[in-house]
């Protein structure tokens, strides 16, 4: 831990629900239906039931692609299955921008349930330069609420929980980042204004 951070405060955000406006599953399965003509109740079904795969790091997406044609007869090839799943990421643009003004001290991390490829994905998105530490589920093993998650957020931080704040859109993922020591702050994008003023708060202490 840097001087610079002790006894200041700090943010780590979800992403999906946070820098994106809705679920990128849904969106991402609605897209497989429209394009392959198969009903989006079959696709969800398969994908639901198999997507903790990705998100541990136990499949590839090419992986989870074949069992997904396979139990739905989606015909669709994975060559044109990747950039229709990355196609599906639909930004919140406002959260960027706040992300792009947190002023310079402060650290920045994110904790997010992701998938190999995806994850691949933001890394190489320039705005991410912002992040001081990336934590993903698919190259952890653990997805949150799991302790375990928290744990290796805290350890990228290089921060004691107690002084970084957690962003996410669900419930659960909030009380679990207050158990372990994170200040938890539940977003949903329709009140961004009001979250801005609630997260500067909290950072000027």
């Amino acid at each position: 831990m840097t001087d610079a951070a002790t006894g200041t405060r700090h943010v780590a955000f979800d992403w999906g629900g946070v820098f994106t406006v809705g679920t990128f599953d849904g969106r991402s399965t609605q897209n497989v239906a429209d394009r392959s003509g198969i009903p989006v109740e079959r696709v969800r079904d398969s994908y639901f039931r198999h997507v903790r795969q990705l998100e541990v790091g136990a499949w590839s997406l090419p992986h989870f692609w074949d069992v997904l044609r396979s139990e739905t007869g989606v015909a669709l090839p994975y060559e044109d299955f990747e950039p229709l799943y990355l196609g599906s990421i639909h930004d919140n643009a406002p959260m960027y921008d706040t992300l792009a003004a947190l002023p310079a001290h402060v650290r920045v991390g994110l904790l997010s349930n992701n998938y190999p490829v995806v994850s691949d994905h933001l890394r190489r998105d320039p705005r991410f330069g912002r992040f001081d530490a990336l934590v993903f589920s698919n190259e952890l093993g653990h997805k949150k609420p799991s302790p375990e998650s928290f744990a290796a957020l805290e350890t990228a931080m290089g921060l004691p929980a107690a002084q970084v704040a957690f962003v996410d859109d669900v419930q659960e993922n909030i009380d679990a980042a207050n158990r372990a020591g994170f200040h938890g702050l539940l977003y949903h994008h329709d009140h961004h204004e009001a979250f801005e003023k609630i997260l500067s708060d909290w950072l000027r202490g």
